[in-house]
């Protein structure tokens, strides 16, 4: 039984299989997403999309994607699906799908009349290119296929429309062609590893729809310019490689480059493997520089995803390296940042107040994995500064008060992880002495203070333990209510009330300021009014504005965004909280609350999770298909698991 095949039944049932998405990365910022019956739903699906530097910094969409007709006795079968006007679809190759696996690479078996055709994928690393293979496994006589190309030669945010800039030309290379629709774009490439035919026969299809951009309440149709098709013959037994890329590659060379692209990737064969798939998946290099990349598929590196995220889509995988190297890029555009130069890197929001004591948490996970001795050597003087920078009140918004607390205004802008705004606006405008904030700054000094004792620097190590004591008691005075649970922020005397999750990192940081039995009456809370299978609730139910369901237009789903939402990243931290209380005896439970995960691996985006869920049954997966700190946490949280066996 393979972990992630789906049957005929599934495949054939467009309500099932359309919900269904595939992801593949070349860890440069390129990628591959489509359903599992190849027909595309979103404008930021694409056989081949790719980042183009000397446009924008998006994402753009060359190939959408490619048709297959099989012809036998003049006969043609065509394999492809797209979705027009009306909730018509067609061609309606997806009857004659009999399975879909990709427990190893994608891979679609198809079954016409007495042909059975096998399709396999592969995105090749660091490359800008797919390549599908095609094998004909049975077949009765003579069968030729034909592949017609859908370009699009746009920004993932736009539309593409018949127009007469478009061009046409294209130049004959071997076994294919080469084609570039605007000026600014790279050349498109698309060769066969066989000696094929090119019929040049210009034309745009009209009105193909994507369903999951017009649920969102966006523009959700457009015109895909198809300048010809492809025709080779196959016989029985044969594989025929096709290949899509911005750089013309030799024929000869195509199965042989397929076959060791195979050979190079994990099988998802399991809940672990298929996460730790995932973890690469966000990896992104680029210039020599190395990124994590939020989510897909619109988001971009965020500098706070990026800090929560590493740990658990390295450490947690044992890929030590991979931290480090990610560390490297990091480390510069951090002391940029500190010494008010441009950031001059590709990680977005460096600004936000909370961005440094996430780096801090990070590399106190390093030292747990490493060795504090090995952390202090390598990031020792970048910690240091990282506390005085903010000991200093040098940030813009992050003011350290007489009182040990960090303060920072969030009215105008959004400035913590929930950052839905409206009209410009925070829809939750946490603002003061945010909680989060403020059991980061605990946990960063005495983290700190205990690395640099260690390496003889007990002065700088004292300063920082006072300053915990100040902060510690202060913290307990101004956030914890007479209900045992912590306020999310407080200015003045303006206290948010609101049962949020954000008070559980107190329990889940290695130092807290709150003593066991008050770490216990958080967890409670938690568990009692935000814990949902599939993630941590943004706001208890019981709270003004509960708002669960991430749907409709952009601003009613902004909203919803943070107002009972449910995100398993939160619950990597609330499990971790689970075992600090109950040890040994928590163990049973965790594994039960990951359960839930592991459905997740057949649905949505095919062995990932998605951004979020609504917070009421039957918790629906939302918003961007793969999010990187929920595969990082659920990851972090199997490593935990694992120290205790």
């Amino acid at each position: 039984m393979s972990y992630l095949r789906f049957d005929k039944t599934l495949m054939t049932n467009l309500e099932e299989s359309l919900q269904r998405e595939i992801l593949r990365t070349n860890k440069a910022g390129a990628y591959h997403c489509t359903t599992i019956v190849d027909c595309n739903t979103r404008k930021y699906h694409g056989l081949l999309v790719i980042p183009v530097p000397n446009l924008d910094d998006e994402n753009h969409v060359l190939l959408s994607s490619l048709d297959e007709t099989v012809i036998q006795h003049g006969a043609e079968f065509n394999l492809g699906l797209h979705k027009y006007q009306g909730n018509n679809f067609s061609p309606n190759g997806h009857k004659y799908i009999r399975e879909f696996d990709c427990e190893h690479i994608p891979a679609t078996t198809y079954r016409v009349g007495g042909v059975i055709l096998r399709k396999e994928k592969i995105f090749v690393h660091h490359e800008n290119r797919i390549l599908i293979r095609y094998t004909l496994l049975d077949a009765h006589s003579a069968t030729t296929l034909r592949f017609r190309p859908f370009l699009a030669f746009r920004s993932v945010r736009e539309y593409t429309h018949e127009n007469a800039q478009a061009s046409r030309e294209y130049q004959l290379v071997e076994n294919g062609i080469r084609t570039c629709m605007y000026p600014g774009y790279p050349e498109l490439y698309m060769q066969l590893n066989k000696k094929c035919e090119f019929h040049f026969l210009p034309d745009w299809y009209r009105g193909i729809e994507y369903p999951k951009e017009q649920e969102r309440g966006y523009d959700f149709n457009e015109d895909l310019y198809v300048p010809g098709y492809f025709e080779v013959d196959i016989k029985k037994g044969e594989s025929i490689v096709f290949s899509a890329g911005t750089s013309e590659i030799s024929p000869r060379r195509l199965k042989q480059t397929f076959e060791a692209e195979v050979a190079d990737r994990t099988p998802r064969d399991s809940f672990y493997h298929c996460l730790k798939n995932s973890a690469h998946q966000y990896h992104n290099q680029q210039e020599g520089e190395h990124y994590i990349l939020a989510g897909y598929p619109w988001f971009k590196c965020r500098a706070r995803d990026m800090f929560i995220a590493l740990p658990g889509l390295t450490l947690a995988i044992d890929e030590i390296d991979q931290f480090e190297d990610v560390m490297k890029t990091a480390e510069k555009a951090i002391r940029n940042f500190i010494n008010e130069e441009p950031v001059g890197y590709k990680i977005y929001e460096m600004e936000h107040p909370d961005v440094l004591l996430w780096a801090v948490w990070a590399l106190q996970q390093y030292a747990k994995e490493t060795s504090r001795e090995q952390c202090r050597q390598k990031y020792g003087e970048l910690l240091k500064d990282i506390m005085e920078y903010i000991r200093q009140r040098k940030h813009d918004n992050l003011f350290l008060h007489e009182n040990g607390l960090l303060y920072a205004n969030g009215t105008e802008k959004a400035i913590t992880w929930m950052n839905s705004t409206v009209n410009g606006h925070p829809v939750i405008p946490r603002t003061g002495y945010i909680v989060e904030f403020n059991a980061l700054w605990y946990n960063a000094l005495r983290f700190v203070a205990d690395l640099v004792r260690e390496g003889g620097d007990a002065i700088f190590a004292d300063v920082l333990d006072a300053q915990a004591e100040v902060t510690g008691k202060s913290f307990v005075d101004v956030f914890r209510n007479e209900y045992g649970y912590l306020l999310d922020y407080v200015d003045g005397n303006m206290m948010d009330w609101s049962v949020r999750p954000n008070m559980i990192f107190t329990v889940a940081f290695d130092y807290s300021p709150l003593d066991r039995a008050q770490k216990k009456q958080v967890l409670d809370i938690v568990t009692k009014e935000l814990l949902t299978p599939k993630g941590i609730r943004s706001l208890s139910p019981k709270s003004g504005g509960y708002n669960p369901n991430y749907v409709g237009p952009q601003v009613q789903r902004d909203y919803a965004y943070h107002q009972g939402t449910a995100w398993p990243w939160l619950m990597g931290f609330y499990l971790e909280a689970y075992l600090r209380i109950y040890k040994m005896s928590g163990l049973s439970f965790v594994e039960r609350q990951l359960i839930s995960y592991d459905d997740e691996m057949t649905s949505h985006c095919v062995g990932s999770i998605a951004e979020l869920f609504d917070g009421n049954p039957p918790f629906k997966g939302r918003g961007a298909v793969s999010f990187a700190m929920n595969v990082a946490e659920i990851l972090r949280v199997l490593k935990l698991l694992s120290k205790y066996y």
